[in-house]
């Protein structure tokens, strides 16, 4: 097989569409109000990067940002956002006064995370949302903890070192049968720390999946993350049946062109970009305009069979997109790899550099 056509540097490139982003959150704001829309930026921002994605969210309509750990609140306060954030996955390094200083809500599911607080020595309360567990086992306070967290927070509160505002918790999202118990165990936690003293100023429970299909569960805000970047959390439906655009294009160039009876292509992009190996007999990139199957993934290219396409070194192909030109989507990808397509769109290695449009 003779090399026809070469190019020496392949720059493959995730391209980020803001506007398809500020229009799926402004089309699940419809959908939720009159609760609010929290969205998630977690995972630098599912691998979409943080601070233009959140930007383009407060832009479209969500009122606070959920951002997992608090660094990626500090990276966010820097940098000039004034939303509310909340943070909840955290450690025994976490810069607890920090945090509370940069006015980085916390969402709190243990007694040692009020204590860490409390030790903390800040010159402002903490403003925190009891996590209780409902099921996911995720995190957020066993209801035999429970009480002991509302107890201490109330306490702490009367000291001034706190300010509880919120209840909250996360769905399994397994079943709506079983999401309808989480629901009501949900209501039973409240009304005990209602009883034990607690006013809370908001509740908030639903993500992306009941925040579109389970009104009752979406209280005072939604946290949205995967449907806000286009994708569908459900089994049975696409994003685009949902009505959302898929916001980032994964893409990267030709860089030689083999002939030898039919015409391959190694594009330069593999698995150390995020490319997955798994499911590569049925997997496809669209190239001069049609899908062209894969036939091997390298660490950082890939090979594919052009058939009879007329392709030049430098021309692009596209691994996927929002379908709408016929590539595959992430969520195509994700089926081809027997995973889900919040994977495929993490999985995008940092090293892949993003391009912002619209």
């Amino acid at each position: 097989m003779t090399i026809v056509d070469a190019i020496a540097e392949p720059l493959p490139r995730a391209v980020i569409d803001l506007a398809a982003l500020r229009r799926n959150v402004a089309h699940l704001a419809a959908i939720a109000a009159p609760a609010e829309v929290m969205l998630a930026v977690k995972a630098d921002a599912y691998g979409h990067g943080l601070l233009p994605i959140a930007e383009a969210g407060l832009e479209a309509g969500a009122t606070s940002l959920a951002v997992l750990e608090v660094p990626a609140g500090l990276v966010l306060r820097r940098a000039g956002v004034t939303a509310p954030l909340l943070a909840w996955l955290h450690g025994q390094d976490t810069d607890w006064r920090a945090a509370i200083e940069n006015d980085v809500q916390l969402g709190i599911s243990a007694r040692w995370q009020l204590d860490a607080i409390a030790a903390a020595g800040a010159d402002r309360p903490a403003v925190v949302h009891l996590k209780v567990d409902t099921g996911l086992s995720r995190n957020g306070a066993t209801r035999a903890d429970w009480p002991g967290l509302v107890d201490s927070a109330l306490a702490l509160q009367e000291r001034g070192i706190v300010r509880v505002r919120a209840a909250w918790s996360h769905l399994a999202d397994a079943s709506l049968e079983e999401d309808r118990r989480a629901l009501a165990e949900f209501h039973e936690a409240v009304a005990e720390a209602q009883a034990r003293g607690a006013r809370f100023e908001i509740l908030h429970l639903a993500a992306s999946s009941a925040g579109i299909r389970m009104p009752e569960a979406r209280f005072d805000l939604v946290r949205f993350g995967i449907a806000a970047y286009g994708f569908s959390p459900f089994d049975d439906a696409t994003g685009a049946e949902l009505g959302l655009i898929p916001t980032m294009r994964l893409e990267a160039p030709v860089t030689e062109v083999h002939v030898d009876g039919t015409t391959r292509v190694r594009i330069g992009i593999g698995y150390g970009d995020g490319v997955p190996t798994l499911g590569i007999a049925k997997a496809s990139v669209q190239l001069a305009g049609r899908r062209c199957p894969v036939v091997a993934v390298e660490v950082d290219s890939m090979l594919v069979d052009a058939g009879d396409a007329r392709v030049r070194a430098g021309d692009p192909a596209i691994l996927f997109g929002p379908g709408t030109d016929g590539e595959a989507t992430a969520e195509t990808w994700a089926d081809w790899a027997e995973t889900i397509a919040d994977e495929m769109i993490t999985g995008v290695a940092a090293r892949v550099p993003r391009v912002y449009v619209g």
